[in-house]
């Protein structure tokens, strides 16, 4: 095969390229057809991995493996059910009640347009907010119908999805049990020298980013509801959960200021200013000085990478998509980073791999996405 290195490099790129392509193709086609099976088997793993961390806990109490799964299943399921019947119900009715009240909140928004729209015309300003306020009327109540239809088509999905449930839940419990020899199994096919460092990569990556994101949306959520609930925002409760449940993501936290600051400023524009204000103070307060307190540090991808993983996640899978992408993107670019910086060579006693290793960890670029210490492969 010497001729193939004797051949210029644009040559080499357009053979390589169309195989790549051709690959990526049916890859895509294997997912197609098996994306249910694979997001069940995916929710699951991020579950085991997740659930890992409480089960290794229990253990130190001297439970066998097997009870401090059951236990921590059971404690989960127990949790879920108390939520839902306690938190969930008020939500679900103000999420009624605001689906409700969204068309009388339209019609003050654009009444206030209309007072501002007089105000700037005497002052001669060359803006027209009446077609603004038209536009938004339009657009809103079409989205509320959207929405209440949608609703009404989840209804015949619902035994669909508590079937996915229960399997995710039984798989999850064998993963607990079994997963890793399954994870020994394929990690076996690879070399020793990718093995040993692939491994905790990306079990360092995951981690980091999960705890991260699960601490800051939590931190998030509380203070942001608190604060509503203070200066007596319409639907505090939901729209606090809903911007802690948005800040789990990369930029969620802004999208949800955003909407939260857009719907109450239809009643009330300066509400909607107060909601901004007060909302931008809390979210900075917990970014740039309460979760780098309690977690430690930052990692992750450039923000433009990061965008780019969330379109492509979302595309693919949806929410789980949108849950998993980051990590995989910021665990490629460690891999990638390794690879160039020599880590995965076969001398293992010039310590270069352990230099690879920490060149490789993620820059501190990615926004809101805070990380806990590195912790050992699953």
């Amino acid at each position: 095969m010497k001729w193939i290195e004797q051949l210029p490099r644009w040559m080499w790129w357009g053979l390589v390229l169309p195989l790549l392509a051709l690959n990526a193709w049916v890859a895509l086609l294997f997912y197609q057809y098996f994306e249910g099976l694979i997001k069940i088997s995916v929710a699951a793993t991020l579950l085991t991995f997740i659930l890992g961390y409480p089960v290794g806990l229990i253990q130190r109490l001297n439970l066998s493996r097997t009870k401090s799964i059951f236990l921590v299943l059971v404690l989960g399921i127990a949790g879920l059910a108390v939520l839902g019947v306690t938190v969930i119900p008020i939500l679900l009715d103000q999420l009624n009640e605001l689906v409700t009240k969204l068309p009388s909140w339209v019609d003050s928004g654009s009444t206030q347009l209309d007072a501002l729209q007089v105000w700037v015309s005497q002052r001669n300003f060359p803006f027209d907010l009446a077609r603004l306020g038209d536009q938004l009327e339009v657009r809103l109540t079409s989205k509320v119908q959207e929405i209440s239809g949608a609703v009404l088509g989840l209804l015949p999905d619902a035994i669909s999805s508590i079937l996915d449930f229960v399997l995710t839940i039984v798989l999850t419990f064998y993963l607990l049990l079994h997963g890793d020899r399954l994870w020994n199994g394929i990690f076996q096919w690879l070399p020793d020298r990718f093995n040993g460092k692939i491994r905790p990569l990306l079990s360092q990556n995951f981690h980091n980013y999960f705890a991260g994101q699960l601490t800051l949306g939590l931190l998030m959520g509380t203070t942001m509801t608190i604060a509503f609930l203070i200066i007596q925002v319409p639907f505090g409760l939901l729209f606090g959960i809903g911007v802690g449940l948005l800040a789990i993501f990369p930029f969620g936290t802004a999208t949800g200021l955003i909407i939260v600051s857009v719907l109450t400023a239809l009643k009330s524009i300066w509400l909607g200013v107060r909601v901004l204000a007060v909302g931008a103070v809390i979210a900075q307060v917990v970014d740039s000085a309460i979760a780098p307190l309690l977690i430690g540090g930052f990692t992750g991808l450039n923000p433009v990478w990061i965008l780019i993983s969330l379109l492509v996640g979302a595309k693919m899978a949806g929410v789980l998509g949108l849950v998993i992408a980051v990590p995989i993107a910021s665990s490629i670019k460690a891999v990638l980073a390794m690879l160039q910086a020599g880590g995965f060579s076969d001398d293992e006693d010039s310590g270069d791999s352990t230099v690879a290793l920490q060149q490789a960890q993620p820059e501190p670029e990615v926004p809101s996405s805070a990380t806990l210490t590195p912790s050992a492969a699953p």
